[in-house]
């Protein structure tokens, strides 16, 4: 696994810049989408993305805080997710299946999945240039209906960290 790639990672966790990936940089990102599509924090659908957010960084933690700080490091995240992607790319997503769930039901509440056009709205508010999102979103679509399904987002979230820009 190329360090490096997953290196260039980092950042998109690392939501306020600080250098280090925390729990409040999941609750940053949750917000953002709260915000985003207009849904209350005290919602049920605002909960369970906070919630969401919380199992993200606890398997995020667990997976990658070497220390017990409550931070996780650049070489901490780099040591941690290329050691998870050795042994399965796709039980590395599923830290972030609960998170992705929430999310997707925040932003299209009608279900099951969201829209190309929100996902790609989501992927924006999460820090993804447009351009990018726009690519990103058309190689998730992997049947072509239009929609990202849960297992969809999941399977692209494994592929961002084993693919090349």
């Amino acid at each position: 696994m190329d360090e490096r790639r997953i290196a260039s990672r980092f950042a998109g966790f690392d939501q306020d810049g600080n250098g280090y990936i925390d729990r409040e940089d999941f609750y940053s990102a949750a917000k953002a989408l709260l915000a985003e599509f207009g849904v209350p924090a005290r919602s049920e659908r605002g909960q369970a993305l906070y919630a969401g957010a919380e199992a993200f960084w606890q398997g995020m933690a667990g997976i990658a805080d070497v220390d017990g700080d409550q931070r996780v490091t650049r070489e901490e995240f780099v040591t941690g997710a290329v050691k998870r992607l050795r042994d399965s790319p796709e039980r590395f997503a599923e830290i972030a299946r609960p998170f992705l769930r929430a999310a997707m039901a925040v932003a299209g509440p009608e279900g099951p999945g969201v829209g190309t056009d929100t996902a790609q709205r989501v992927l924006r508010v999460l820090g993804v240039a447009p351009e990018l999102a726009e690519g990103a979103v058309a190689a998730l679509d992997a049947d072509g209906d239009g929609r990202i399904s849960e297992d969809e987002a999941v399977r692209g979230f494994a592929l961002y960290f084993t693919v090349p820009e």
